[in-house]
């Protein structure tokens, strides 16, 4: 009988009956139980009919693919105006990359509330005493304790380094405290009563220019330090010295606020010789208006003791400077106004690399900002990463800005795939990446001539790599700044400002200057001189897609 149910219940089926149809006007099923003002609201209406969930899916769904594909909408194009260049993709269509999209801050409020974060970076001529000042800032603003101090002082004794104790604080590896020369950019931070600082202290020594850029990409305020010291003062200054440099670099770096710190003040040639100082100040003050600085607005000159810290957090009494009636080093600087900041999505240039536990990134968040849950991505390999710990000055957090430098353990990369230059980006908002294109570039220093097929390296955001010059597209007037009529130029010589085609050895992370200054500015150096800065005006590529939008998208097309 048992073994018969199923045939039963199978017999009694009525396969003719009609298809159920579903009354999707019919009211909701309310239970007898439930109270009446209890009971789902009814869908609402659009035109006369009614809305349900289903309706805005295909509506969500694009949104979200719109954002992983990182499109945004057209805008209508213009015909290019005389005298415009128009840059062909590799796909042979006109590309004006368009402004990138705004990712909502869930802080804001927050933010402005919380102290300014500046990045402060110590240029000079070496020896000029970038260290020792790093080393009196920490002291006098509590960071590094008298005890420590006097450990350092005991230690440099031992060495016949005597006056380099204060250095210590920032030169901490065993070559540099020997050789007395920074190699790399030393890092510190101290607060004062406004704002949070972070000290980068850029070598000196020509050999390590390099280094001493990736840490002016860094930076918001620079510091100027010159040795008043007799001759020191004009061997750095000369042709070929760091100081005429590393102005120009900072400058292109984009840098807004220069403080020239006259340093050695109490040295025995000096004597805070109110004479030598306006000297020195006369001689720079030309230098720095024509590597672009307005003097009168951002450039402020000042007379310090490193050693003695006379000057730097207050003014001494008896005061050896009376002419010199401003503030202290340390007032001036916090009473800065706020820097204003890119407002747009997250871009976080690598600066460094290191493994400790994990693959751990450092850099300056430029615009945007990060959080454990952001969705990255690390340019230009396109591969997915996640913050797993993020350091702001060494303290662990949940959540930084831009501005901010950082150090973050990332999941999802090895070290040996990642390179100073690469970007962490925003999943839904790439950077762009791209080999050829073109930019405004102006000589500064170089004493032949520089034609198409010409080689050299160059410094963009913390990116180093090797371009070409493919060739001279027209040549900008120095007075009025427009694009010269005729025929483009055959080849540049010193201060010519050319709009050129270049080309990179490999695809680097890119932006337009006038759409984001930051990734956008850059230096060319050859044989150890820079000769050139520069901005880009044109990229040779479209927008990169993440790699889940780009499968997504071939998947539909194929």
């Amino acid at each position: 009988m048992g073994d018969n149910w199923e045939t039963n219940a199978e017999a009694q089926l009525n396969i003719n009956a009609p298809v159920f149809v579903p009354n999707i006007n019919a009211a909701p099923f309310v239970p007898s139980w439930l109270p009446q003002s209890a009971a789902p609201a009814a869908a609402p209406e659009v035109n006369g009919v009614e809305k349900t969930a289903e309706d805005d899916w295909d509506k969500s769904e694009d949104v979200v693919g719109d954002a992983q594909n990182g499109t945004q909408m057209e805008e209508t194009k213009e015909p290019p105006k005389p005298n415009e260049i128009v840059m062909e993709t590799e796909d042979g269509e006109d590309e004006t990359p368009q402004p990138t999209k705004k990712k909502k801050d869930p802080t804001a409020e927050q933010r402005e509330q919380a102290k300014e974060h500046i990045n402060i970076v110590f240029v000079g001529h070496v020896d000029a005493g970038k260290s020792t000042l790093g080393g009196q800032i920490m002291y006098l603003t509590g960071e590094v304790d008298k005890r420590t101090l006097e450990k350092y002082e005991r230690e440099a004794k031992d060495a016949n380094r005597e006056s380099w104790y204060l250095s210590w604080a920032l030169d901490t590896n065993k070559e540099e405290r020997e050789k007395g020369k920074t190699v790399e950019v030393g890092r510190a931070s101290f607060e004062t009563e406004k704002k949070t600082f972070t000290i980068l202290d850029a070598p000196g020594h020509r050999s390590y220019v390099p280094n001493m850029i990736g840490g002016a990409a860094q930076a918001d305020v620079a510091i100027l330090v010159i040795s008043a010291r007799k001759g020191e003062f004009e061997t750095g200054f000369e042709k070929g010295g760091q100081t005429r440099e590393h102005t120009t670099l900072i400058k292109t770096a984009g840098v807004k606020y220069l403080v020239v710190a006259v340093n050695k003040m109490d040295d025995p040639t000096v004597e805070w010789s109110e004479e030598r100082y306006n000297e020195i100040i006369e001689k720079l003050t030309p230098f720095l208006k024509k590597s672009g600085f307005n003097v009168k607005k951002d450039v402020h000159f000042m007379p310090i003791s490193g050693l003695t810290g006379s000057f730097i957090r207050d003014i001494p009494t008896p005061n050896p400077f009376p002419s010199y009636d401003g503030p202290s080093l340390l007032t001036y600087i916090d009473d800065l106004p706020r820097i204003l900041r890119a407002d747009g999505p997250l871009r976080l240039p690598v600066a460094g690399k290191y493994k400790d536990m994990g693959v751990v990134v450092c850099g300056k968040i430029e615009s945007g900002f990060l959080s454990k849950s952001s969705e990255l991505i690390m340019m230009p390999i396109k591969k997915e990463v996640s913050a797993m710990t993020i350091f702001t000055d060494k303290e662990e957090t949940d959540i930084s800005y831009t501005g901010e430098n950082v150090e973050i353990k990332l999941k999802g990369v090895e070290e040996e795939e990642l390179s100073t230059g690469f970007v962490v980006c925003d999943k839904n908002d790439l950077c762009h990446v791209c080999r050829k294109f073109e930019a405004q570039i102006h000589i500064v220093d170089y004493d032949s001539i520089i034609a198409p097929g010409f080689s050299c390296i160059m410094h963009v955001h913390t990116a180093i790599e090797e371009v070409v010059f493919k060739g001279f597209l027209c040549s900008i007037e120095r007075k009025t700044g427009k694009r010269a009529e005729g025929k483009p130029p055959r080849f540049v010589k010193q201060d010519d400002i050319v709009i050129a085609r270049l080309e990179a050895t490999r695809p680097i992370c890119l932006e337009m200057f006038s759409m984001f200054p930051q990734m956008g500015r850059f230096t060319l150096r050859y044989n150890d001189r820079t000769i050139a800065m520069g901005r880009v005006e044109r990229l040779g590529s479209k927008q990169p897609q993440a790699p889940a939008a780009a499968a997504a998208q071939n998947a539909t097309s194929g």
